[in-house]
């Protein structure tokens, strides 16, 4: 094998590649990323055996061949060329080397045969249908934050990706949560993803598919089967096994009957709320929220290391009330507010608290409050 290639198109295919990589494996093949080259272009393709990514680029093939090296050994040095070098690789092997050469700068790494490499097995996919990159963007963002990183709940390591009824008819819906806070986003229902099966998109999946997420023109090919799920663009193609297990019903904990409401301007909100924590050296210590007509104070009581208290101007005309909230999930949640005002919803000091993107009814985030 011998290919030509431009460094930057080059560093972009190698660093997805080296990024699905596990940094510690008891199977050396799996540190490596798969080469093939053929006609016009090369393919990596890289694997921790949850999850394959298959990214192409085009390059000028003298030779087509295919073979293996460490990924980060060759992102690395991909990463530290000049920009703009042309980059050329060449496999032996016979002597099982690649050499890696641009310019004066010539590497040689050892390689594993091509044969070693696992492939993931394809998967009949029940449901294909295409979303453009920025609404699969703001499905994922904006929950991501509440996968709960608890290994024994392990169905709760990812994010639940289903068909459901929204305030708008059938919608494409994305869950999360940790069991603390929650987050449910809609987006309207694709083409062809009608009777799609709800699969949970483990959390690694979840960072990795962002990548592939961030041309606003792209539509991006989403497969799902009981088993897997595939996101493809005409480039990249993230293939991921779905998490084995139920999620649980989430309904049951966003609660209707919130009737306290407090609009308050989101930015302010989450600023104030992050300097007031900021007398805590605990990450979980609770801010106290005191609601009175059109004033918020919100304080922390660190016996420790002191005391902080701010004030705000809010829209709230309901009687007084008095709630704790880790400051830490509240400034996740105020944070995935893309419109100038949040809207609280609450019930009791004691009952979970319903917060909404101003009158935007597609994100609805739940936080449940902590005793103070």
């Amino acid at each position: 094998m011998k290919i030509s290639v431009e460094r930057g198109v080059l560093l972009k295919a190698v660093a997805q590649a080296q990024s699905v990589v596990e940094r510690r494996n008891t199977i050396p093949i799996l540190a490596n990323v798969l080469i093939e080259a053929e006609g016009s272009d090369v393919t990596f393709r890289a694997t921790d055996l949850d999850i394959e990514v298959v990214d192409k680029a085009p390059a000028q093939v003298e030779r087509a061949g295919a073979t293996t090296v460490s990924a980060t050994t060759l992102h690395e040095i991909v990463r530290k060329l000049p920009d703009g070098a042309l980059v050329s690789l060449t496999a032996d092997s016979a002597a099982g080397r690649l050499t890696v050469e641009a310019g004066r700068s010539n590497f040689s790494l050892a390689t594993l045969p091509k044969e070693d490499f696992p492939v993931m097995a394809s998967s009949e996919y029940a449901s294909n249908f295409s979303v453009p990159a920025p609404k699969l963007r703001r499905l994922f963002d904006k929950s991501k934050f509440a996968i709960s990183t608890e290994e024994t709940r392990y169905y709760l390591n990812g994010v639940y990706m289903h068909i459901a009824d929204g305030d708008e008819g059938r919608a494409l819906r994305c869950v999360a949560t940790d069991g603390h806070r929650l987050a449910r986003i809609d987006s309207e229902l694709p083409e062809g993803a009608t009777d799609m099966a709800g699969v949970i998109v483990p959390r690694k999946t979840v960072g990795e598919l962002r990548k592939l997420l961030d041309d606003d023109e792209m539509q991006i090919a989403v497969s799902v089967s009981e088993t897997k799920v595939r996101f493809a663009t005409p480039d990249i193609t993230l293939t991921s096994k779905v998490i084995d297990g139920t999620f649980p019903d989430y309904t049951r904990v966003i609660p209707a009957g919130n009737t306290r409401k407090m609009e308050v301007d989101a930015s302010d909100f989450a600023k104030a709320v992050d300097r007031v924590a900021t007398v805590s050296s605990e990450r979980s210590r609770a801010v106290k929220l005191q609601l009175d007509e059109d004033r918020l104070i919100l304080s922390v009581n660190a016996p420790d290391s002191g005391a902080a208290e701010e004030e705000l101007a809010v829209a709230y005309a309901d009687e007084k009330l008095e709630i704790g909230f880790n400051a830490k999930y509240l400034l996740e949640i105020a944070s995935q507010v893309d419109r100038e005002n949040a809207v609280f919803l609450f019930n009791s000091s004691g009952d979970p608290t319903l917060m909404r993107e101003g009158n935007d009814l597609s994100a609805v985030y739940v936080v449940m409050p902590m005793r103070v």
